[in-house]
Protein backbone atom coordinates (compact mmCIF):
# COMPACT_ATOMS: atom_id res chain seq x y z
CA UNK A 1 0.00 0.00 0.00
CA UNK A 2 1.04 3.65 -0.95
CA UNK A 3 0.15 6.65 0.30
CA UNK A 4 0.24 9.00 -2.78
CA UNK A 5 -1.52 12.44 -2.78
CA UNK A 6 -3.05 11.54 0.57
CA UNK A 7 -5.08 8.91 -0.51
CA UNK A 8 -3.92 5.01 0.00
CA UNK A 9 -3.54 3.31 -3.25
CA UNK A 10 -2.36 -0.58 -4.53
CA UNK A 11 -1.15 -0.99 -7.67
CA UNK A 12 -2.58 2.82 -8.39
CA UNK A 13 -5.82 2.03 -7.49
CA UNK A 14 -7.32 4.29 -4.19
CA UNK A 15 -8.69 2.07 -1.32
CA UNK A 16 -11.39 4.61 -0.54
CA UNK A 17 -12.75 4.03 -4.29
CA UNK A 18 -12.46 0.02 -3.62
CA UNK A 19 -14.44 0.30 -0.36
CA UNK A 20 -16.93 2.65 -2.71
CA UNK A 21 -17.61 0.00 -5.48
CA UNK A 22 -17.65 -3.87 -3.28
CA UNK A 23 -18.84 -1.88 0.07
CA UNK A 24 -17.34 -3.51 3.73
CA UNK A 25 -16.51 -5.27 5.36
CA UNK A 26 -14.40 -6.05 2.47
CA UNK A 27 -10.98 -7.81 2.05
CA UNK A 28 -8.81 -6.74 -0.81
CA UNK A 29 -5.28 -8.43 -1.55
CA UNK A 30 -2.14 -7.18 -3.61
CA UNK A 31 -1.62 -9.59 -6.64
CA UNK A 32 1.85 -7.96 -6.86
CA UNK A 33 2.70 -8.27 -2.93
CA UNK A 34 2.40 -12.11 -3.04
CA UNK A 35 4.15 -12.70 -6.36
CA UNK A 36 7.37 -10.66 -5.07
CA UNK A 37 7.40 -12.75 -1.51
CA UNK A 38 7.46 -16.00 -3.58
CA UNK A 39 10.21 -14.37 -5.77
CA UNK A 40 12.49 -13.53 -3.03
CA UNK A 41 12.07 -16.70 -1.38
CA UNK A 42 13.15 -18.38 -4.64
CA UNK A 43 16.04 -15.91 -4.60
CA UNK A 44 16.92 -17.05 -1.20
CA UNK A 45 17.14 -20.45 -1.89
CA UNK A 46 18.78 -20.40 -5.49
CA UNK A 47 21.25 -22.57 -4.47
CA UNK A 48 19.14 -25.35 -3.56
CA UNK A 49 16.87 -27.07 -5.54
CA UNK A 50 14.04 -25.34 -3.90
CA UNK A 51 10.11 -26.56 -3.57
CA UNK A 52 7.42 -24.01 -2.16
CA UNK A 53 4.15 -25.78 -0.96
CA UNK A 54 2.09 -22.95 -0.18
CA UNK A 55 0.16 -23.61 3.14
CA UNK A 56 -3.56 -23.52 1.70
CA UNK A 57 -4.70 -22.89 4.88
CA UNK A 58 -3.73 -19.42 5.16
CA UNK A 59 -5.69 -18.27 2.43
CA UNK A 60 -7.41 -20.62 -0.05
CA UNK A 61 -9.35 -18.45 -2.39
CA UNK A 62 -9.35 -20.35 -5.68
CA UNK A 63 -7.82 -17.36 -7.55
CA UNK A 64 -4.78 -17.04 -4.92
CA UNK A 65 -4.42 -20.61 -5.33
CA UNK A 66 -4.19 -20.49 -9.33
CA UNK A 67 -1.78 -16.68 -9.29
CA UNK A 68 0.69 -18.97 -6.70
CA UNK A 69 0.74 -21.76 -8.97
CA UNK A 70 1.69 -19.21 -11.60
CA UNK A 71 4.89 -18.48 -9.86
CA UNK A 72 5.68 -22.29 -9.96
CA UNK A 73 4.66 -23.05 -6.28
CA UNK A 74 2.70 -26.28 -5.13
CA UNK A 75 0.24 -26.54 -2.18
CA UNK A 76 0.71 -27.97 1.53
CA UNK A 77 -2.88 -29.48 2.78
CA UNK A 78 -4.07 -30.25 5.73
CA UNK A 79 -7.61 -31.85 4.94
CA UNK A 80 -8.86 -33.71 1.74
CA UNK A 81 -10.87 -30.78 0.94
CA UNK A 82 -8.02 -28.51 0.59
CA UNK A 83 -6.56 -31.12 -1.60
CA UNK A 84 -9.50 -31.19 -3.75
CA UNK A 85 -9.46 -27.37 -3.89
CA UNK A 86 -5.93 -27.80 -5.08
CA UNK A 87 -7.15 -30.16 -7.69
CA UNK A 88 -9.50 -27.97 -8.86
CA UNK A 89 -7.30 -25.28 -9.85
CA UNK A 90 -4.93 -27.72 -11.78
CA UNK A 91 -2.65 -28.51 -9.34
CA UNK A 92 -0.84 -31.66 -10.65
CA UNK A 93 -1.36 -34.11 -7.45
CA UNK A 94 2.42 -34.46 -7.20
CA UNK A 95 2.51 -30.57 -6.88
CA UNK A 96 -0.07 -31.10 -3.43
CA UNK A 97 1.80 -31.93 -0.24
CA UNK A 98 -0.99 -33.34 1.70
CA UNK A 99 -0.25 -33.34 5.72
CA UNK A 100 -3.56 -34.09 7.72
CA UNK A 101 -4.08 -34.23 11.43
CA UNK A 102 -5.70 -36.62 13.71
CA UNK A 103 -7.51 -37.61 10.39
CA UNK A 104 -9.22 -40.76 10.18
CA UNK A 105 -7.35 -44.18 7.89
CA UNK A 106 -10.83 -43.27 5.07
CA UNK A 107 -9.22 -40.26 4.37
CA UNK A 108 -5.55 -41.04 4.02
CA UNK A 109 -7.25 -43.54 1.70
CA UNK A 110 -9.02 -41.01 -0.08
CA UNK A 111 -5.30 -39.38 -0.90
CA UNK A 112 -3.59 -42.30 -1.63
CA UNK A 113 -6.02 -42.72 -4.94
CA UNK A 114 -6.01 -39.11 -5.76
CA UNK A 115 -1.62 -39.83 -5.75
CA UNK A 116 -0.70 -36.61 -3.34
CA UNK A 117 2.44 -37.11 -1.35
CA UNK A 118 1.28 -37.80 2.31
CA UNK A 119 3.00 -37.17 5.34
CA UNK A 120 2.21 -39.20 7.95
CA UNK A 121 2.55 -37.83 11.49
CA UNK A 122 1.85 -40.52 13.98
CA UNK A 123 2.83 -44.01 14.29
CA UNK A 124 -0.66 -45.83 14.34
CA UNK A 125 -1.32 -44.56 10.88
CA UNK A 126 2.28 -45.49 9.77
CA UNK A 127 0.89 -48.92 10.84
CA UNK A 128 -2.18 -48.34 9.27
CA UNK A 129 -0.82 -47.44 6.33
CA UNK A 130 1.70 -50.22 5.90
CA UNK A 131 -0.89 -52.78 6.51
CA UNK A 132 -2.82 -51.00 3.50
CA UNK A 133 0.25 -50.52 0.99
CA UNK A 134 3.28 -51.79 1.91
CA UNK A 135 6.04 -49.62 0.51
CA UNK A 136 3.57 -49.46 -3.19
CA UNK A 137 2.92 -46.03 -2.26
CA UNK A 138 5.63 -43.17 -1.32
CA UNK A 139 5.18 -41.56 1.71
CA UNK A 140 7.19 -38.73 3.89
CA UNK A 141 7.03 -38.84 7.77
CA UNK A 142 6.51 -35.98 9.84
CA UNK A 143 8.88 -35.86 12.84
CA UNK A 144 8.43 -33.55 16.03
CA UNK A 145 11.64 -32.14 16.45
CA UNK A 146 11.02 -31.23 20.46
CA UNK A 147 11.89 -27.16 19.56
CA UNK A 148 9.70 -24.33 21.35
CA UNK A 149 9.82 -21.84 18.70
CA UNK A 150 6.98 -19.64 17.51
CA UNK A 151 4.90 -15.77 18.75
CA UNK A 152 2.28 -17.66 20.01
CA UNK A 153 1.74 -20.78 21.83
CA UNK A 154 -0.98 -22.07 19.97
CA UNK A 155 1.40 -21.60 17.15
CA UNK A 156 4.10 -23.43 18.58
CA UNK A 157 4.03 -27.04 17.05
CA UNK A 158 7.44 -28.42 17.39
CA UNK A 159 7.25 -28.65 21.39
CA UNK A 160 7.63 -31.88 23.38
CA UNK A 161 3.92 -31.65 24.23
CA UNK A 162 2.95 -30.62 20.84
CA UNK A 163 -0.05 -33.23 18.50
CA UNK A 164 1.88 -32.45 15.79
CA UNK A 165 4.44 -35.14 14.24
CA UNK A 166 6.17 -38.23 16.19
CA UNK A 167 8.21 -37.50 18.45
CA UNK A 168 12.10 -37.78 17.37
CA UNK A 169 12.51 -39.78 20.83
CA UNK A 170 10.67 -42.28 18.76
CA UNK A 171 12.64 -42.56 16.13
CA UNK A 172 13.77 -46.81 17.06
CA UNK A 173 9.78 -47.01 16.72
CA UNK A 174 9.81 -45.77 13.66
CA UNK A 175 12.09 -47.36 11.74
CA UNK A 176 10.68 -50.85 13.08
CA UNK A 177 7.32 -50.04 11.23
CA UNK A 178 9.09 -48.88 8.41
CA UNK A 179 11.22 -52.19 8.09
CA UNK A 180 8.15 -54.36 8.79
CA UNK A 181 6.33 -52.88 6.37
CA UNK A 182 8.88 -51.95 4.08
CA UNK A 183 7.43 -48.69 3.75
CA UNK A 184 8.97 -46.18 0.79
CA UNK A 185 9.99 -42.96 2.86
CA UNK A 186 10.96 -40.67 0.21
CA UNK A 187 10.77 -37.57 2.36
CA UNK A 188 11.10 -36.36 6.06
CA UNK A 189 9.31 -33.05 7.69
CA UNK A 190 9.39 -30.98 10.31
CA UNK A 191 8.11 -27.66 11.51
CA UNK A 192 8.51 -25.87 14.69
CA UNK A 193 6.31 -23.19 14.52
CA UNK A 194 5.23 -19.70 13.37
CA UNK A 195 7.10 -16.19 13.62
CA UNK A 196 10.48 -17.80 13.82
CA UNK A 197 13.05 -14.90 13.73
CA UNK A 198 16.62 -16.94 13.21
CA UNK A 199 17.83 -18.91 11.37
CA UNK A 200 19.56 -20.14 14.54
CA UNK A 201 16.25 -21.94 15.00
CA UNK A 202 16.01 -23.54 11.11
CA UNK A 203 19.50 -25.02 11.53
CA UNK A 204 18.97 -26.45 14.96
CA UNK A 205 15.68 -28.12 13.33
CA UNK A 206 17.71 -28.94 10.33
CA UNK A 207 20.54 -30.89 12.68
CA UNK A 208 17.71 -32.90 14.05
CA UNK A 209 16.02 -33.77 10.56
CA UNK A 210 19.71 -34.24 8.86
CA UNK A 211 20.82 -36.76 11.91
CA UNK A 212 16.74 -38.56 11.11
CA UNK A 213 17.82 -38.49 7.22
CA UNK A 214 20.62 -40.77 7.59
CA UNK A 215 18.70 -43.77 9.23
CA UNK A 216 15.90 -43.69 5.54
CA UNK A 217 18.71 -44.98 2.50
CA UNK A 218 15.62 -43.35 -0.25
CA UNK A 219 14.85 -39.95 0.55
CA UNK A 220 14.13 -37.25 -1.89
CA UNK A 221 13.18 -34.28 -0.09
CA UNK A 222 13.73 -32.87 3.35
CA UNK A 223 11.16 -30.66 4.14
CA UNK A 224 11.39 -27.93 6.82
CA UNK A 225 7.64 -26.03 7.24
CA UNK A 226 7.10 -22.79 7.11
CA UNK A 227 7.65 -19.91 10.31
CA UNK A 228 8.72 -16.99 8.77
CA UNK A 229 7.85 -13.67 10.70
CA UNK A 230 6.39 -11.00 8.92
CA UNK A 231 5.88 -7.38 10.26
CA UNK A 232 2.90 -6.29 11.70
CA UNK A 233 3.91 -2.96 12.92
CA UNK A 234 6.40 -0.68 12.18
CA UNK A 235 9.71 -1.56 13.77
CA UNK A 236 9.15 -5.31 13.76
CA UNK A 237 11.58 -7.69 13.21
CA UNK A 238 11.05 -9.83 10.72
CA UNK A 239 12.89 -13.02 9.69
CA UNK A 240 15.51 -12.02 7.19
CA UNK A 241 14.46 -14.66 4.44
CA UNK A 242 17.80 -13.97 2.49
CA UNK A 243 20.10 -14.77 5.90
CA UNK A 244 18.07 -17.81 6.59
CA UNK A 245 18.28 -19.16 3.18
CA UNK A 246 22.09 -18.75 2.73
CA UNK A 247 22.63 -20.75 5.99
CA UNK A 248 20.04 -23.17 5.43
CA UNK A 249 21.18 -23.81 2.05
CA UNK A 250 24.88 -24.19 3.13
CA UNK A 251 24.55 -26.80 5.79
CA UNK A 252 22.03 -28.30 3.41
CA UNK A 253 24.05 -28.68 0.40
CA UNK A 254 26.87 -29.92 3.39
CA UNK A 255 24.24 -32.98 4.12
CA UNK A 256 23.66 -33.64 0.75
CA UNK A 257 27.17 -33.93 -0.21
CA UNK A 258 27.09 -36.60 2.93
CA UNK A 259 24.12 -38.12 2.12
CA UNK A 260 25.40 -38.85 -1.19
CA UNK A 261 23.46 -37.12 -3.83
CA UNK A 262 21.49 -33.99 -4.11
CA UNK A 263 17.84 -33.90 -2.26
CA UNK A 264 15.15 -31.77 -2.83
CA UNK A 265 14.37 -28.62 0.15
CA UNK A 266 10.69 -28.02 0.87
CA UNK A 267 9.18 -25.23 2.93
CA UNK A 268 5.72 -24.60 3.31
CA UNK A 269 5.10 -20.81 4.13
CA UNK A 270 1.23 -19.15 4.33
CA UNK A 271 1.55 -16.38 6.44
CA UNK A 272 5.04 -14.89 4.75
CA UNK A 273 3.29 -15.59 1.17
CA UNK A 274 -0.09 -13.58 1.42
CA UNK A 275 -0.24 -11.63 5.06
CA UNK A 276 1.27 -8.56 4.29
CA UNK A 277 -0.66 -8.70 0.91
CA UNK A 278 -3.78 -8.67 2.64
CA UNK A 279 -6.01 -5.55 3.88
CA UNK A 280 -9.62 -5.88 5.77
CA UNK A 281 -11.51 -2.53 4.71
CA UNK A 282 -14.36 -1.86 7.19
CA UNK A 283 -16.53 1.11 8.08
CA UNK A 284 -16.64 2.89 11.44
CA UNK A 285 -20.14 2.82 12.83
CA UNK A 286 -20.23 4.45 15.76
CA UNK A 287 -17.37 7.03 17.52
CA UNK A 288 -18.75 6.47 21.52
CA UNK A 289 -16.58 8.41 23.74
CA UNK A 290 -16.09 6.79 27.85
CA UNK A 291 -14.89 8.11 30.68
CA UNK A 292 -12.03 5.77 29.65
CA UNK A 293 -11.69 5.52 25.82
CA UNK A 294 -12.75 6.23 22.29
CA UNK A 295 -14.39 3.73 20.64
CA UNK A 296 -14.57 2.86 16.83
CA UNK A 297 -17.36 0.85 16.53
CA UNK A 298 -17.03 -0.58 13.10
CA UNK A 299 -19.05 -2.72 10.66
CA UNK A 300 -16.91 -6.31 11.24
CA UNK A 301 -15.36 -8.10 14.16
CA UNK A 302 -14.08 -11.58 15.55
CA UNK A 303 -16.46 -13.22 12.81
CA UNK A 304 -14.37 -11.52 10.44
CA UNK A 305 -10.73 -11.59 11.38
CA UNK A 306 -10.44 -13.44 14.57
CA UNK A 307 -6.87 -13.60 15.25
CA UNK A 308 -6.36 -10.23 17.88
CA UNK A 309 -8.86 -12.07 19.76
CA UNK A 310 -7.52 -15.62 18.99
CA UNK A 311 -4.04 -15.34 19.11
CA UNK A 312 -3.44 -11.81 20.79
CA UNK A 313 -2.34 -10.65 16.91
CA UNK A 314 -1.35 -7.08 16.50
CA UNK A 315 -2.94 -5.61 12.95
CA UNK A 316 -2.24 -2.30 12.08
CA UNK A 317 -5.00 0.27 11.45
CA UNK A 318 -5.20 3.22 8.68
CA UNK A 319 -8.14 5.88 8.39
CA UNK A 320 -8.16 5.87 4.32
CA UNK A 321 -10.38 8.33 4.20
CA UNK A 322 -8.31 10.39 6.55
CA UNK A 323 -4.32 11.00 6.07
CA UNK A 324 -3.79 13.84 7.86
CA UNK A 325 -4.49 16.10 10.74
CA UNK A 326 -4.93 15.61 14.28
CA UNK A 327 -4.42 12.23 16.02
CA UNK A 328 -6.32 10.82 18.76
CA UNK A 329 -5.84 7.48 20.38
CA UNK A 330 -8.67 4.94 19.42
CA UNK A 331 -9.96 1.27 20.16
CA UNK A 332 -11.38 -0.34 17.48
CA UNK A 333 -13.88 -2.84 18.04
CA UNK A 334 -16.40 -4.86 16.41
CA UNK A 335 -20.03 -5.18 16.17
CA UNK A 336 -20.38 -9.15 17.55
CA UNK A 337 -21.89 -9.41 20.87
CA UNK A 338 -18.58 -10.68 22.46
CA UNK A 339 -15.40 -8.65 23.33
CA UNK A 340 -13.96 -7.94 20.08
CA UNK A 341 -11.21 -5.69 20.27
CA UNK A 342 -9.92 -5.42 17.07
CA UNK A 343 -6.74 -2.94 17.83
CA UNK A 344 -6.39 -0.89 21.60
CA UNK A 345 -4.85 2.51 21.68
CA UNK A 346 -3.99 3.54 17.99
CA UNK A 347 -3.17 7.20 17.14
CA UNK A 348 -5.05 7.59 14.55
CA UNK A 349 -5.79 11.13 12.55
CA UNK A 350 -9.50 12.23 13.35
CA UNK A 351 -11.67 9.31 12.47
CA UNK A 352 -15.75 10.13 11.95
CA UNK A 353 -18.79 8.31 11.06
CA UNK A 354 -18.56 6.92 7.78
CA UNK A 355 -15.17 6.75 7.37
CA UNK A 356 -13.24 3.65 5.98
CA UNK A 357 -10.49 1.99 7.98
CA UNK A 358 -8.16 -0.52 6.91
CA UNK A 359 -6.40 -2.99 8.46
CA UNK A 360 -3.22 -4.76 7.58
CA UNK A 361 -1.77 -8.08 7.41
CA UNK A 362 -5.39 -9.22 6.87
CA UNK A 363 -4.25 -11.71 4.04
CA UNK A 364 -3.25 -14.81 5.88
CA UNK A 365 -5.83 -16.45 8.45
CA UNK A 366 -7.95 -13.62 7.75
CA UNK A 367 -10.82 -14.19 5.59
CA UNK A 368 -10.19 -18.57 6.25
CA UNK A 369 -10.98 -18.31 9.92
CA UNK A 370 -13.84 -16.53 9.20
CA UNK A 371 -17.30 -17.33 10.20
CA UNK A 372 -21.25 -16.57 10.45
CA UNK A 373 -21.13 -15.83 14.20
CA UNK A 374 -24.35 -13.71 15.54
CA UNK A 375 -25.83 -15.06 12.22
CA UNK A 376 -23.12 -12.27 10.33
CA UNK A 377 -22.49 -12.57 6.60
CA UNK A 378 -18.92 -13.39 5.59
CA UNK A 379 -17.37 -10.34 3.07
CA UNK A 380 -16.66 -9.74 -0.22
CA UNK A 381 -13.05 -10.81 -1.06
CA UNK A 382 -11.06 -8.11 -4.31
CA UNK A 383 -7.68 -9.19 -5.19
CA UNK A 384 -5.87 -6.69 -7.55
CA UNK A 385 -4.06 -7.76 -10.23
CA UNK A 386 -1.59 -5.83 -12.69
CA UNK A 387 -3.84 -2.96 -11.57
CA UNK A 388 -7.00 -3.76 -12.29
CA UNK A 389 -9.18 -5.02 -9.32
CA UNK A 390 -11.14 -8.52 -9.73
CA UNK A 391 -14.46 -9.64 -7.44
CA UNK A 392 -13.10 -12.95 -6.26
CA UNK A 393 -15.93 -13.59 -3.79
CA UNK A 394 -19.09 -12.13 -3.63
CA UNK A 395 -20.50 -10.93 -0.10
CA UNK A 396 -22.90 -13.59 1.66
CA UNK A 397 -26.46 -13.07 1.56
CA UNK A 398 -29.34 -14.26 4.22
CA UNK A 399 -29.81 -17.06 1.89
CA UNK A 400 -26.74 -18.41 2.59
CA UNK A 401 -27.41 -18.49 6.54
CA UNK A 402 -30.59 -20.73 5.79
CA UNK A 403 -29.31 -22.96 2.83
CA UNK A 404 -28.05 -25.94 4.26
CA UNK A 405 -30.62 -25.66 7.48
CA UNK A 406 -33.64 -27.81 7.32
CA UNK A 407 -36.98 -26.90 8.30
CA UNK A 408 -38.76 -29.70 9.98
CA UNK A 409 -41.87 -27.81 10.07
CA UNK A 410 -42.45 -27.41 14.17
Amino acid sequence: MELINQTYQIQGLALDQIAQKYGTPVYVYDGAKIQDQVKMMQQAFSDVKLKIKYATKALSNINILKLLKQTGAGIDAVSIEEVMLGLHVGFDPKDIMYTPNCVSFNEIQEAVKIGVMINIDNIPMLEHFGKAYGGSVPICIRLNPHIMAGGNAKISVGHIDSKFGISILQLKNVLKVVDSYGLDVVGLHVHTGSDILEAEVFLKGAEILFDAAREFSGLKFLDFGGGFKVGYKEGDITTDIMQVGAKVSEAFKAFCKSYGRELEIWFEPGKFIVSESGYLLVKANVIKSTPVSTFIGVDSGLNHLIRPMMYDAYHGVINVSNSTGEEHVYTIVGYICETDTIAADRKLPTVSEGDILAIKNAGAYGFSMSSNYNSRLRPAEVLILNGKDHLIRERETFDDILRHQVDIGI
